[in-house]
């Protein structure tokens, strides 16, 4: 059993983590600005802003993985990069390993080719968070080798606007973009959250990020 806390548990994603690493019997903490309108039997929940000078070391206490399912949108937008540079600093001392759940923007569409966000199809409105999450990536590949983290790109289509149905399967890919036979990239919140669980019960990317998709 490890001890697992989900900055942003009450979101899309960091709810379905929660879920299933709670499903799994770790001990999970969920952290955000608002209680949850449906509590997940056997989940702490406590309710504070990833801008509070006490949630950096308070989300390391009493944790061995601290995962970050924060979006820069709100109070956070521009200041998600921080706050995961704050955890990256201290969490060696804690000896906490960090996960971060970042989008599909940083991914590169094909091998040697160009990230999904700079693409032309590439929507708009979502083009500063997704910088943002990938200046979070580029900042961890720039910390010291005592620093344990991995982060994950979910498939392009994914979001609460594209639920999907939990099958039980997911596909591991690196810095490329996952498509199917038909050229989508979609994964369900329930089956990216099984990939994350997983990687977390038994480490396979260590320092690196990897994608999840059908």
């Amino acid at each position: 059993m490890a001890r697992i806390s989900v900055l942003g548990g009450t979101g899309y994603a960091g709810g379905h983590v929660v879920a299933e690493a709670a499903r799994r019997g770790h001990q999970v903490t969920s952290y955000s600005r608002h209680a949850p309108a449906a509590p997940v039997d056997g989940v702490t929940y406590a309710t504070l802003s990833a801008l509070d000078p006490a949630f950096v070391p308070t989300a390391l206490a009493d944790a061995d993985v601290v995962l970050s399912s924060l979006a820069p949108r709100g109070e956070l937008e521009g200041r998600v990069r921080s706050v995961v540079a704050a955890l990256a600093a201290a969490a060696p001392e804690a000896g906490v390993r960090l996960g971060v759940i970042g989008g599909a923007g940083s991914l590169q569409v094909a091998p040697d080719g160009p990230l999904l966000v700079t693409t032309p199809d590439f929507p708009e409105a979502f083009r500063a968070e997704a910088l943002e999450a990938a200046g979070v990536l580029e900042d961890l590949r720039a910390t010291p080798a005592e620093l344990d983290w991995f982060y994950v790109s979910p498939a392009a289509g994914f979001g609460s606007y594209a639920p999907g149905e939990a099958t039980g399967r997911y596909r591991v890919g690196g810095d490329v973009l996952l498509v199917d036979a038909d050229g989508r990239s979609a994964i369900s919140g329930a089956d990216l959250a099984l990939a994350i669980v997983d990687e977390i019960e038994n480490p396979a990317h260590r320092r690196v990020r990897f994608t999840a998709a059908y």
